[in-house]
């Protein structure tokens, strides 16, 4: 099995810093949580800290500040839903990549609502569950393949709901942001929509970061929403 990013086309993009990805894996049963956390550290990963709980995944999360967190949904206390939902709220930096036994379309659904960035099945190989977290850390969402598309296809859905009477103004986004925009609407990742405008990957980022903050969003998940909901990933 292999995962993929919000496109049909793989993409090998790594995180542009030379200082390791600080991960920390949340998992109720030992051996898998040690397993995994063994995987990410021999693969140059930083797992800065771990835990088999959600009310101790809340905690450790805001003391160790992880920029990915590789979450289980099946957990004693908090479900995995509202884990994600509390960690992504006290740090939306924080980039949530789901990995669980569960492929169910619903659980899916509800991981992204809460904030999750990727959702990868825990039958996918190492390998993969490294290139997910490296792609998780660059901003990419990244699925296990089908689940890309039921997400969209959820996003296009609720596009398709009225729009509150009250909606706000939409902030004035440049041409080049709009650009980008459009592309990630379409689900490209980073590194393809860098090749598509000739731009480096370190501008592509920084279009698309310098966009969530005029929208006041806090993910790609939720741009590439607030995109379809406008009809961006149907022009051009």
């Amino acid at each position: 099995m292999t995962n993929q990013p919000m496109t049909d086309q793989p993409a090998t993009e790594q995180p542009t810093t030379d200082r390791p990805v600080r991960v920390m894996v949340v998992d109720d049963h030992p051996m898998w949580r040690d397993a995994v956390s063994r995987d990410l550290a021999e693969a140059g990963l930083d797992v800065v800290a771990t835990a088999g709980d959600g009310e101790e995944a809340v905690r450790r999360a805001r003391a160790c500040s992880p920029q990915v967190v590789v979450l289980d949904l099946n957990l004693p206390g908090l479900p995995g839903a509202e884990v994600c939902r509390q960690v992504v709220a006290q740090d939306p930096a924080v980039r949530v990549l789901v990995l669980s036994a569960s492929g169910e379309h619903q659980d899916v659904l509800e991981a992204v609502k809460s904030g999750a960035t990727g959702y990868l099945v825990k039958s996918a190989g190492r390998e993969e569950l490294l290139d997910a977290v490296r792609r998780t850390a660059v901003g990419d969402a990244v699925f296990t393949p089908g689940l890309a598309g039921l997400v969209l296809g959820e996003f296009r859905r609720l596009a398709a709901e009225p729009a509150p009477a009250s909606a706000p103004a939409v902030p004035q986004l440049t041409a080049r942001e709009t650009e980008v925009l459009r592309l990630v609407a379409k689900g490209l990742s980073y590194r393809q929509i860098a090749d598509r405008l000739v731009l480096s990957h370190r501008t592509v980022q920084n279009h698309v970061q310098n966009t969530l903050g005029k929208l006041q969003l806090h993910n790609r998940v939720e741009l590439v929403r607030y995109a379809i909901e406008r009809g961006l990933d149907e022009e051009l």
